[in-house]
């Protein structure tokens, strides 16, 4: 049985363009629905955060809005609150790739304040990225892409075709007139082919290695893209 490397942002706030503290943190949706799907194909899940700490879902992302209705949203609680990998996380500092068949970064505003400044994470994402390995990114998750830098200085995605939260997205979220740099931009900046689909609906771009998804829609459908790389590099 194989192990799944899922990594997760550690911060719980993003600081908005005036200083100001955005809640958030990972969005649950973009965490539940892979995960289910990677543990019924038979995979083990490992959790790691910026120096290993409890990823905390945005309160958001367990609303009946969020979720069509209070129903899913009450299911997507409890399935979050049987997920024993979330409280006791690896330090994304210690980890080490060869343990794992692929990576997986859920979403949330989250990684937009630790995991695109972090050199470590990066560092794992080129590796990732040039070893062939499965490589699963969804929503805010790209933001975790920028924070790739080739040894030339250049990030190590560009040229790769890929999706993330969209503009578009951003501005009917609300968020783009307070973000202190919208994903879309950053991620054109760094030299990635960027595609965007229609806001909110499914959107999964595949390129070599990388499986990356536009929103929350597009998480369980990522996950199923993931699994096909898996089973193909076996």
């Amino acid at each position: 049985m194989s192990k799944i490397l899922f990594v997760m942002t550690g911060a719980d706030h993003w600081t908005l363009a005036d200083g100001t503290r955005h809640p958030t943190g990972f969005w649950a949706e973009e965490a539940v629905a892979p995960y289910e799907a990677f543990k019924a194909a038979g995979h083990d899940i490992v959790v790691a955060t910026p120096g290993g700490v409890a990823p905390h879902a945005d309160a958001a992302s367990l609303s009946a809005e969020a979720n069509g209705g209070r129903e899913n949203a009450d299911r997507i609680a409890g399935a979050l609150a049987a997920m024993d990998e979330l409280r006791s996380p690896l330090a994304l500092e210690d980890v080490s790739l060869d343990d794992y068949a692929a990576v997986f970064y859920p979403g949330g505003h989250g990684p937009m304040e630790d995991l695109a400044v972090h050199a470590g994470s990066g560092r794992l994402l080129t590796l990732a990225l040039r070893s062939g390995m499965p490589l699963g990114v969804v929503c805010h998750g790209p933001a975790a892409l920028l924070a790739a830098v080739a040894e030339d200085g250049s990030n190590a995605f560009a040229g790769y075709r890929l999706t993330g939260f969209t503009n578009a997205e951003e501005t009917q979220a609300g968020l783009a007139g307070k973000a202190p740099w919208l994903l879309q931009d950053r991620l054109v900046a760094a030299g990635a082919d960027f595609r965007e689909g229609e806001p909110w609906a499914p959107h999964v771009v595949v390129d070599r290695n990388l499986v990356t998804g536009q929103n929350p829609a597009s998480s369980a459908p990522v996950a199923t893209e993931l699994l096909a790389l898996i089973k193909q590099s076996a």
